[in-house]
């Protein structure tokens, strides 16, 4: 994929990299996979969107698997590193909980844990670098299934994806009329709505207007009911769609600032650079890097070899593309945990008003 950026127009480039690997039932073609954007929208509402499924049900695994062994490893001995690093994440989502949701369930500290951990694995996509999972993904389908790499497409940030966002925002939705009616009762919580923010009753109002007033009031309250999910997976949608649209940017300014240097590259590989070769460039570097550190290699033969490195991939332009995608990269860093505790806390928030009486 890397190394199509060459033999594509950016417009093209950018559309491919957004594209989901769709699955559904064309009106021409029956079920299959979509092979382009026109094909997936062809499909309509019931077509699946199978990289977004598959990545957030993988990264969903992880998180189980990884706090479960934690779980059943915990002792009352001198904990490793790991434990004592999921043990301050439990910890600070439960002190969240405490501090935020004021009435009683047990739902609601392992569904803000779920919730904070699993976003933050999904978010955290986003600092692979934009090709080498497509790339890998291409490869796989043409040689295993002799697949046209150009119409296979993979988007393994669940969260750049607004159904999968929305998808969890409706799910929260649910739980907030499920704990409304629960804490409130069905009378109660239709009170809320037609009886706030203008009591007629406590305002002294002629029975004669209280049904234009509760009208009014239903109206104003459905709109911030409904609003609540709309928001909650909108935000996490568009900041992290726009995050990957930069890196992806990133890699074109990286890329059209080092074709010159590249030439003769280029010819070397028949005017297309495979996307092995980026990825071995890179980590010749990082490990040049890592060795100097690490005192394994001195300073002087340090310089050469990056020298040399960064002259055959590209000279300053490779320098700078990659400056700018780790300068990116660790200000998302920043991001993608916000927008986990955001959604983590907003969801408690939410819960705890549908738990309350007003």
């Amino acid at each position: 994929m890397a190394g199509d950026i060459e033999s594509k127009s950016t417009g093209e480039y950018i559309g491919h990299h957004l594209q989901n690997l769709t699955f559904g039932n064309h009106p021409d073609h029956g079920w299959g996979f979509a092979h382009s954007a026109a094909d997936a929208q062809a499909m309509g509402f019931w077509a699946f969107h199978v990289d977004t499924m598959f990545w957030s049900l993988v990264l969903g695994l992880v998180f189980l698997l990884m706090f479960r062994s934690v779980a059943k490893k915990a002792n009352s001995g001198v904990p490793t590193r790991f434990q004592a690093f999921v043990e301050t994440i439990v910890e600070f989502v439960d002190n969240s909980v405490r501090e935020t949701f004021h009435g009683t369930s047990r739902l609601i500290a392992p569904l803000a844990l779920t919730l904070f951990v699993w976003i933050f694995f999904m978010n955290f996509m986003d600092l692979i670098p934009v090709d080498w999972l497509p790339w890998v993904t291409q490869v796989g389908a043409e040689k295993l299934l002799g697949a046209d790499p150009h119409h296979v497409f993979q988007k393994v940030v669940p969260t750049t994806d607004v159904n999968a966002t929305l998808g969890m925002s409706l799910t929260v939705f649910v739980l907030i009329i499920i704990y409304s009616l629960r804490f409130k009762g069905v009378g109660g919580f239709v009170s809320e709505l037609v009886m706030n923010p203008l009591n007629p009753k406590e305002l002294g109002m002629p029975k004669v207007v209280w049904p234009f007033v509760m009208t009014f009031n239903l109206v104003l309250e459905l709109v911030s009911l409904l609003a609540k999910p709309v928001s909650l997976g909108l935000r996490l949608f568009g900041n992290l769609y726009a995050g990957e649209l930069i890196f992806i940017l990133i890699a074109l300014i990286f890329t059209a600032g080092s074709a010159w240097f590249a030439a003769g590259l280029s010819s070397l590989f028949n005017d297309q650079v495979p996307a092995w070769f980026w990825i071995s460039s890179t980590v010749a570097i990082f490990a040049t890097l890592w060795l100097n550190l690490k005192d394994k290699l001195a300073m002087k033969p340090t310089l050469l070899l990056l020298l040399v490195e960064m002259l055959l991939v590209g000279g300053l332009a490779f320098l700078g593309g990659q400056l700018m995608h780790f300068g990116w990269a660790a200000f998302h860093l920043i991001i993608v945990t916000l927008q986990a505790f955001i959604f983590m806390m907003l969801t408690i928030v939410y819960l705890s008003m549908a738990s309350e009486h007003h």
